[in-house]
């Protein structure tokens, strides 16, 4: 770590990566990665040092770059398919990148990086490694969000005060001064009420009354959560205005619900035919009037039927809830209504934003354990662990996993978790539900299934609620199944936020999923041959991944490492006087003398043709020197059966400079070319210098 980053940061940024779920990094002007949090795995693996690799380079490595050109926020999707959001950092005297996200947005960009992992040019990766830690985020949304929160973090300047317009939305914060906030919105509102002259029990009350009893209840309403700062309101607009039928009205979606009630109305379902964007609505939030809404009896005279003043309240244009009041009331209630609604409007945006940061916080901790849980889940246990993970935190006690087969056309049953009977074999499994979740490719959250219209079970499977929850899984965007969700320990209905729950763990249960499917086809793939037939030795493809591995830890921990090539001299001419058949004979005994001369931690390898290679972890130069020195004599002192045999041998070692696979290859590579020019049976190390004149 550079101390350039603040260390008292250090902390506090590792928890806000850990809890968004999102990679945070800080990049300086050379292009140096000094200080990253919860970095993916994939950005991990493609570059395990402090620098970039020529890919990354282009995207994060030059991050730096980026930002100074935006001039403020950089976004750029890199080539490994993940989002990112580049902005200035501003700690002590040094200004670094801060890079947030390295996730995907995209399953379809997930999918892209399993299959070159499988087949394409990341096989050369260990599937466990490269998706150890993979970072998904449901929308882009999360990012700037995370953009924001880091700001937060740098050193910043004592604000000036000032006073609010109360017609403007004050800030959102978690650390905000609740009691200032309050206070000069309640002196703004109390500022605005009016004397009203009137025998109502308001009216009846001298000035300085009102304005201290309007204060108290007003300066109540941000110490209370949503729910109880709306009945909290209909009981003061009650007892002051001596209303009796209030319903409190909240918007969900783009209608308008009942969450709370006074009155004969109360316990009772309000249905209002109006959606939250109704031009009359909206045209009655901008005059400051309520909307008059009447019912329509049904064998009754329309003068019998009962009439609604909806007082709607929103910001900006915008209806966020709605005062239903089913008492008559004359113009100076309706006008006393009508200010309340407005002077609390700013207040119970406060609330509602408050509730969401907290339901987000929630659910971002429960995705993070969520996903912290399935990284442990082996594949023999796949089905039935993701089962009970996602019931557990879901809270259902009956949960199922139906994976569809198309060569059947029909549901196979995973995993089944709350019940005895197994349904294996059933060919009606999943037809009632699944099958519908599954064509139409939408999740379902019902709350009486005896009221949607869904035929009844008739197998009697003795569910104790008539909830539940069904969604389909979608593995690198193909949906292969539906999970099923029954009978909460609570007793309580599934509902939209049940549903927005496991909408939020549904793409870690497909990376589960997906990855166990990596993890088989890499299986399969390391099980074809990774020896050579002649020699027995591993063959190339093996070392090259090894290499990459070794360099990795050798980086990681500071390890030394050393690599060797090694080539039959005058091979060739071997194989035109003797025949190929004398020539394999001839590698087989250079591989065994390899093989017999090396340590059990090296690794030896048939590169090709004549060529070998070795790979020694943990090995200084100089001892690779002398294992590479013993076995070019133990060849040359062996008795071949048509002729001697001698080789030459190129090493080359990690170094400050000089600790990358590729290069490792490459300097070995040249050190035996040096050898054999230099008249071959001998050994050279990338650093010797010989004449080769």
């Amino acid at each position: 770590m550079d101390r350039s980053v603040d260390l008292k940061k250090i902390a506090e940024i590792d928890r806000q990566a850990d809890e968004s779920g999102l990679a945070i990094s800080f990049i300086d002007a050379s292009r140096q990665e000094i200080h990253t949090s919860n970095n993916n795995s994939i950005c991990h693996e493609l570059n395990p040092g402090p620098g970039f690799s020529t890919d990354c380079d282009k995207y994060c490595g030059a991050a730096f770059e980026r930002v100074i050109a935006s001039g403020g926020v950089a976004e750029y999707r890199c080539h490994a398919g993940l989002d990112c959001r580049a902005v200035s950092f501003q700690t002590g005297q040094s200004t670094l990148a801060a890079v947030v996200g390295r996730a995907f947005t995209d399953t379809s960009e997930y999918k892209k990086a399993t299959e070159r992992a499988i087949s394409g040019d990341w096989s050369r990766f260990s599937p466990n490694e490269l998706f150890d830690n993979v970072l998904i985020s449901g929308s882009s949304r999360q990012l700037e969000e995370a953009v924001s929160e880091l700001g937060k973090l740098e050193v910043e300047a004592e604000p000036s005060p000032k006073r609010p317009d109360p017609t403007d939305l004050p800030p959102i914060s978690q650390n905000e001064d609740t009691d200032a906030v309050t206070r000069i919105l309640a002196e703004s509102a109390a500022e605005q009420l009016p004397t009203i002259e009137s025998s109502g029990p308001i009216g009846s009350r001298n000035r300085t009354a009102e304005i201290t009893e309007w204060r108290s209840f007003f300066g109540s309403l941000l110490d209370l959560d949503y729910a109880d700062a709306s009945l909290a309101t209909l009981e003061f607009l009650s007892k002051h205005l001596g209303l009796r039928s209030l319903v409190w009205l909240k918007r969900n979606g783009n209608r308008l619900e009942n969450s709370t009630a006074l009155g004969k109305i109360k316990g009772k379902r309000l249905r209002i035919a109006i959606a939250s964007g109704d031009k009359r609505l909206l045209q009655a939030l901008a005059d400051g009037v309520p909307l008059e809404l009447g019912e329509r009896p049904k064998g009754r005279p329309q003068e019998h039927a009962r009439k609604m003043s909806l007082f709607p309240i929103g910001i900006g244009g915008e209806i966020s809830a709605a005062v239903a009041v089913l008492d008559p009331v004359d113009n100076t209630h309706r006008e006393k209504i009508v200010r309340v609604c407005r002077s609390i409007a700013q207040q119970f945006e406060i609330l509602r934003l408050r509730s969401e940061v907290v339901r987000g916080d929630s659910l971002t901790t429960a995705v993070r354990r969520f996903s912290e849980t399935l990284k442990s889940i082996e594949n023999e246990d796949l089905w039935m662990s993701l089962t009970q993970n996602a019931a557990e935190i879901l809270k259902a006690e009956r949960s199922s996993m139906l994976v569809f087969d198309e060569k059947s056309g029909q549901f196979q049953t995973k995993a089944m978790l709350g019940t005895e009977k197994s349904f294996e074999g059933d060919d009606a499994i999943g037809e009632r539900i699944a099958k519908h979740v599954f064509t139409t490719q939408r999740a379902i959250a019902v709350e009486d299934i005896s009221k949607a219209g869904i035929l009844p079970d008739t197998e009697s499977r003795h569910y104790k609620t008539p909830s539940f929850l069904s969604s389909p899984i979608s593995v690198g965007g193909r949906v292969i199944g539906v999970m099923n969700f029954a009978d909460r320990a609570s007793g309580e209905p599934f509902d939209k936020s049940s549903l927005e729950l496991f909408e939020a763990i549904a793409p870690q249960i497909g990376i589960a999923i997906d990855r166990a499917e990596l993890r088989e086809k890499a299986g399969q793939f390391e099980q074809l041959s990774v020896t050579d037939s002649l020699t027995g030795l591993l063959n190339r493809r093996y070392m090259e991944e090894r290499l990459t591995e070794e360099t990795k830890r050798s980086n990681r921990h500071g390890y030394p490492m050393s690599f060797m090539m090694l080539d039959v001299d005058e091979f060739k001419s071997y194989n035109d006087h003797f025949g190929h058949p004398a020539g394999d004979e001839a590698l087989k005994l250079v591989g065994n003398i390899i093989r017999e001369t090396l340590r059990g931690a090296d690794v030896a390898a048939r590169f090709g043709g004549e060529e070998f290679a070795v790979l020694l972890p943990q090995t200084t130069d100089k001892e690779a020197w002398t294992i590479a020195e013993r076995i070019r004599s133990n060849i040359e002192q062996t008795r071949f059966p048509e002729r001697p045999v001698t080789i030459s041998i190129g090493i080359s070692s990690c170094s400050a400079e000089l600790c990358r696979d590729a290069d490792l290859v490459s300097a070995a590579d040249q050190a035996l070319y040096r050898a054999k020019r230099s008249g071959r049976n001998r050994v050279l190390a990338f650093e010797d210098k010989v004449n080769t004149q």
